[in-house]
């Protein structure tokens, strides 16, 4: 029997897969797969070490522990529509996104079900996850998720109705940080550096700015005060972010995203 079938054997699968036995928390034969692209099962299979079919999901099904649904939303209900007297006595998990818990308990007939708001960085194991558990599922369900999500960066747990605000911050968040690293390399350029160093400045200065709130356990502006000396250079750079509202902006930019996942949500 398989600890984990994954239904679906895209990057973020394959990512989260990779993870889990990079990490020790499964060896490759406890975990199993299942794409009807074979295309897909065979990048899944030579990235991870892990077995992926193309037929035979009903089989896998039944020879496992826990279901981690990484299928796209559009395609969940015609894909579990005959599963689901197979999966009420299993540990669902699920990364579908915008799915929320009521509809996966529906679709999948299990109580025991915990969704996953995963991001992109997850594919190069620096991911940031928040998980909502439903009320029936057992302390060892949420551990599980906790520790496969741990497994390719941080895993929080929340309630259900903070995976809007999940989205806008985590999910969403790595499209803002890209953005910023690219307006910062575009104002290198406009101050007279060749764009090449421009990106590779940006690119480190995020890094380490971000490891330096990581490793020192300071707050944001703690360390932002250590750059700023008085009438420098660091103080008329934020005095004009400042001028055009940069922290209400990205403020309001996550506010957007919460109300836009809430509206999706409802659709679902």
């Amino acid at each position: 029997m398989s600890k984990i079938l994954f239904l679906g054997a895209g990057k973020m699968a394959t990512a989260i897969a990779g993870g889990i036995v990079r990490a020790g928390l499964f060896q490759p034969e406890e975990l199993t797969a299942f794409d009807i692209s074979e295309e897909a099962a065979a990048a899944f299979r030579k990235q991870t070490g892990v077995g992926c079919i193309t037929d035979g999901c009903r089989e896998a099904v039944t020879a496992s522990e826990c279901i981690l649904i990484a299928l796209k939303p559009q395609t969940l209900t015609a894909a579990l529509e005959n599963l689901r007297p197979l999966l009420a006595e299993k540990t669902v998990l699920s990364i579908a996104a915008g799915v929320p818990i009521a509809r996966l308990m529906e679709l999948t007939g299990s109580k025991r079900v915990v969704r996953i708001m995963p991001n992109t960085p997850a594919l190069i194991g620096e991911g940031a996850a928040a998980f909502a558990p439903s009320p029936s599922a057992r302390p060892e369900d949420r551990e599980l998720a906790r520790k496969i999500f741990s497994a390719v960066g941080v895993a929080l747990q929340c309630d259900e109705h903070l995976l809007d605000a999940v989205t806008a911050l985590s999910g969403s968040g790595p499209a803002y940080v890209f953005e910023f690293i690219q307006a910062l390399s575009d104002g290198g350029v406009a101050a007279g550096l060749p764009r090449a160093s421009a990106t590779e400045l940006a690119l480190q200065t995020v890094i380490g700015a971000a490891e330096m709130v990581r490793r020192t356990g300071e707050h944001p502006t703690v360390l932002k005060d250590q750059v700023t000396s008085p009438g420098g250079t660091t103080i008329r750079a934020l005095e004009v972010l400042e001028q055009h509202a940069f922290a209400g902006t990205v403020i309001a930019a996550v506010r957007a995203a919460a109300e836009r996942s809430e509206e999706l949500g409802r659709s679902k």
